[in-house]
């Protein structure tokens, strides 16, 4: 049983306008984010909304995702994350966990988490030396995940508790995509020959 959470409810501020709504290939990043992560194999995908949630909730009602709504998405990712954690398969092996504006392909997805191994606590892309996401947890993490704090740098922090037991794996330069700006986003646009 493989979970996902995609995190969806930030502000976009260095973008100006929200990222989850950011035309991917014809279609809302946040659909593209979806399909993907159902196509690599993930038996549920939560969706974690904050900032203009109804107009990105519109954008997936279609599609089977469960949508949690953070009320406090102005504080940070953390929160986010706790939510995302408590609405997750309990019994799931494993969870990955995806942020909105790092949109990466089925394949890249599924090659992450097949080298997941259960008896790693979590499994990250590296490129050159360099981590990458998204990350792939293993399911009984899932309490920690319930109590991540901004203070302890939510995800991060975790990680860094377990450090020992946290594989990395080398992938290719799609891990570090990151969109935060009107700038990266051209650029990734340009890459994957997707401008408009």
């Amino acid at each position: 049983m493989i979970s996902s959470i995609l995190l969806a409810a930030g502000l976009s501020t260095r973008m100006g306008q929200p990222k989850a709504l950011l035309d991917w290939g014809g279609q809302p990043l946040i659909r593209y984010q979806v399909e993907q992560l159902r196509e690599a194999g993930c038996d549920e995908v939560i969706v974690v909304l904050g900032y203009r949630a109804d107009d990105i909730h519109r954008q997936i009602r279609d599609l089977p995702v469960r949508v949690m709504f953070n009320p406090r998405f102005q504080f940070g990712r953390a929160g986010s994350l706790r939510i995302g954690a408590k609405a997750a398969n309990r019994d799931a092996d494993a969870i990955v966990i995806a942020n909105v504006d790092q949109p990466r392909p089925a394949s890249f997805l599924r090659r992450l988490i097949e080298a997941h191994e259960s008896g790693s606590v979590a499994t990250v892309p590296t490129f050159h030396g360099r981590r990458g996401h998204p990350v792939v947890v293993a399911g009984w993490l899932r309490p920690e995940l319930m109590e991540a704090s901004e203070e302890e740098q939510g995800l991060r922090g975790i990680l860094r508790r377990h450090a020992d037991r946290v594989a990395e794996v080398e992938m290719d330069e799609l891990c570090l995509l990151d969109l935060n700006t009107p700038e990266e986003y051209e650029n990734a646009l340009r890459q994957f020959a997707l401008a408009r």
